[in-house]
């Protein structure tokens, strides 16, 4: 079976968020790969993007959080526009508060975290960085 695992793009602040993400959700980076890591004769770095995220995972339960900076060569991601939302079904109204308030810390509220009309237990943020997210605990779902 085909599983997803989001991948957001940061403005140089990659690892700033996913030590944020890793507070949230606990667990230990997969991997972290920095631009100097990547510097060859064929492909240079400059100095100013060496230390930045070329890539970072997070494994969640069975999924992975990624992301990487975008180099400034590449032009800056808008953090306001509109991105897909990163949806998160969890096990219980507790785990749904936790994650709910851990990750919305300092940012901004789109829909309080409590009973929907559909009949589970949702939130909607933009967390501090920019990143949509939706909390969703629907007892009727194993």
């Amino acid at each position: 079976m085909a599983s997803i695992h989001p991948h957001i793009n940061f403005n140089g602040n990659a690892e700033e968020a996913f030590h944020f993400y890793k507070s949230v959700f606990g667990g230990e980076f997969s991997q972290t790969v920095r631009f100097k890591d990547m510097s060859n004769p064929d492909f240079q770095i400059p100095e100013k993007e060496a230390n930045k995220m070329m890539h970072i995972a997070l494994p969640i339960g069975k999924n992975v959080l990624m992301g990487n900076d975008v180099p400034e060569s590449m032009g800056k991601v808008s953090e306001n526009e509109h991105r897909s939302k990163i949806y998160i079904q969890v096990d219980s109204r507790e785990e749904a508060d936790t994650i709910y308030a851990g990750l919305s810390a300092g940012g901004k509220i789109e829909a309080p975290i409590g009973d929907s009309p559909w009949g589970s237990y949702f939130g909607m943020f933009r967390d501090k960085y920019g990143i949509e997210w939706m909390v969703d605990f629907n007892p009727t779902v194993k």
